[in-house]
């Protein structure tokens, strides 16, 4: 279930078809489709875990756009990199599930650049792990972007951690 400012709750059905309508809204224009996961550790009942939230983002260049965002309580990961990691590879499994779903609704109509955005940056604790995580959704066969152009995940998505 995601969740739209705009929409409200949103089954898998209505997501794609909310996005896919406002891609077909304005066919001449390019679009941004930005998947990017964030999660912070939260505490309760003396118990650690992580709250992973992951966003869908669909910006029609210039114009401004919509998204969708969903969360799920994870165990806590012990490392920077186990954290990083799980956001990563959240992203592309949404991408992975969303994309086919898409394309098929769109039937070739889409005009969008897909983008996994990726919580990670040369000022942070998480510098040290970039190529790595560029590599593995690079690897995906997905474009990777890094912060500061990343607010798929450092904004978005960090806004409903």
């Amino acid at each position: 279930m995601f969740i739209s400012p705009t929409y409200g709750k949103r089954k898998q059905v209505q997501l794609i078809n909310d996005v896919a309508g406002f891609i077909e809204e304005d066919p001449d224009y390019s679009y941004r489709l930005i998947i990017g996961s964030d999660s912070h550790l939260y505490r309760k009942n003396k118990v650690n875990s992580l709250k992973l939230v992951t966003a869908i983002v669909v910006h029609k260049k210039g114009c401004g756009g919509r998204y969708f965002w969903q969360s799920k309580r994870i165990a806590k990961k012990h490392t920077i990199r186990d954290k990083i990691y799980a956001e990563t590879l959240e992203s592309i499994d949404v991408a992975q599930t969303f994309l086919p779903k898409l394309n098929k609704r769109l039937n070739g109509n889409g005009n969008y650049q897909l983008e996994i955005h990726i919580d990670v940056g040369m000022a942070g604790e998480s510098r040290d792990i970039i190529k790595e995580v560029v590599g593995i959704v690079s690897g995906n066969g997905f474009v990777a972007k890094t912060k500061p152009e990343s607010y798929g995940a450092s904004k978005v998505a960090d806004k409903h951690t």
